[in-house]
């Protein structure tokens, strides 16, 4: 998987380590998933205060959010189905707070690794269709988070 990243934030320190867990998760992520190799995926890092305004204008909800979702293939109306047989499978986009990871790492008490490397899990399981609405949907997605989760050796 081709995962371009772009720290637009300054508030927490963005090292070669926090972007080698993205790069491996999402790399394990693929592996894990059957993604095909052609497949590719953009992470925009950046602060609370950015990722607020976005959920305030995609999901009409004025409060600082961790990670936030956008995907490419989601159909709507007169959109084509997704071509299998495409060049690229651009997946869409995955937005985090780092600023609110890092808060979310002490919280519970772990990594900002850890953590980081969960958002970036989370939000590609919602680029691919998964969701969380019901009990089987969220249980779903939890199995598949702690599997890759488990595989980058990152696990609770």
């Amino acid at each position: 998987m081709d995962t371009m990243i772009i720290n637009q934030q300054s508030r927490v320190d963005y090292t070669r380590d926090l972007e080698g867990i993205i790069k491996t998760t999402a790399e394990k992520a693929e592996q894990i998933l059957g993604l095909s190799k052609n497949t590719e995926l953009s992470v925009l890092i950046v602060d609370s205060e950015y990722i607020r305004e976005l959920n305030s204008i995609y999901r009409n909800k004025d409060e600082i959010t961790d990670v936030l979702s956008f995907a490419m293939n989601e159909l709507g109306e007169d959109e084509p189905d997704f071509d299998e047989q495409a060049e690229i499978n651009i997946l869409g986009d995955i937005v985090i707070s780092l600023e609110q990871a890092l808060l979310q790492s002490e919280e519970y008490g772990h990594s900002l690794n850890r953590e980081l490397g969960y958002l970036l899990t989370h939000g590609l399981l919602h680029l691919l269709g998964y969701d969380h609405n019901n009990e089987d949907e969220r249980q779903a997605m939890r199995d598949l988070e702690e599997k890759i989760m488990s595989a980058v050796k990152l696990a609770r």
